[in-house]
């Protein structure tokens, strides 16, 4: 008897993606839709696209989706939540989109203690545009504004938003993840899960960054991208917890009550 041990989430669209072959994109959608679909709230969740690669999410996740001007996105998500509290809001940002153009509104919905859910796609560089230097992107990392490398006397240094984001009082779980494996996928779809519960809950803001391969523009095989992952990337970005205060929420809600 032939045992079905995949298929498509209900919380994902019959379309194709448009992204490049090896890009972690894809795989960061179909947890987010598998995660929606084992907790049951795909009749009340709102997802915020970026500006960038994923800027046609809307076409893929099957959820109420409202796109936000670039870099935005935790801004527009705020709003739903505080307009509509009982509705599960999350924002789906790259590097430009959250580190750059929207550092500002991500910083300060994270410090205001929004109670909302950002994934951030963390690929080290300007996907859609054409590769160039990120907020992310790495020292002696090339790119097509950096043929040379990132020189941090010229540029600075890379912006580790995990690391940042974790001073802030008002955040209450963040985890950096990865995609390249089917080992790494099942610890981001529990990060992301656990993420969603705490906004469910009513705990606060929640953010998983996930390094994502991104062969285009990386210049490499999609095999040698998720390699470049664990041998470049995880170094300077390393996955892990930086933030857990749920408990701590849980304990003040009881006192509270």
């Amino acid at each position: 008897m032939a045992k079905t041990v995949y298929q498509r989430p209900k919380s994902l669209k019959e379309a194709i993606f448009h992204y490049c072959p090896g890009c972690g994109h894809s795989i960061a959608h179909r947890i987010v839709a598998e995660v929606i679909d084992e907790l049951d709230i795909r009749g009340i969740t709102i997802g915020v696209p970026p500006a960038g690669c994923a800027v046609l999410a809307y076409n893929y996740f099957d959820v109420d989706m409202i796109e936000a001007p670039h870099g935005r996105g935790p801004a527009m998500a705020s709003a739903i939540k505080r307009a509509l509290p009982d509705r599960v809001v999350f924002s789906y940002q790259g590097d430009g989109d959250l580190a750059a153009i929207g550092i500002a509104e991500s910083f300060h919905a994270a410090n205001r203690g929004e109670n909302i859910t950002i994934i951030f796609i963390n690929n080290a560089v300007y996907g859609m545009t054409g590769g160039q230097m990120a907020p992310t992107t790495m020292l002696e990392q090339k790119t097509t504004t950096s043929p040379l490398g990132r020189n941090k006397k010229l540029d600075g240094y890379p912006v580790k938003v995990s690391e940042i984001f974790s001073q802030l009082r008002g955040v209450t779980y963040l985890e950096r993840c990865m995609v390249n494996s089917p080992a790494n996928v099942n610890k981001t779809k529990k990060a992301i899960k656990k993420a969603f519960q705490c906004q469910i809950d009513g705990h606060g803001f929640s953010l998983i960054e996930i390094l994502s391969p991104c062969p285009t523009n990386w210049k490499m095989s999609a095999v040698n991208s998720c390699k470049w992952i664990d041998e470049v990337m995880s170094k300077e970005f390393p996955p892990g917890v930086f933030k857990d205060n749920i408990y701590a929420a849980t304990k003040t809600a009881e006192v509270d009550s």
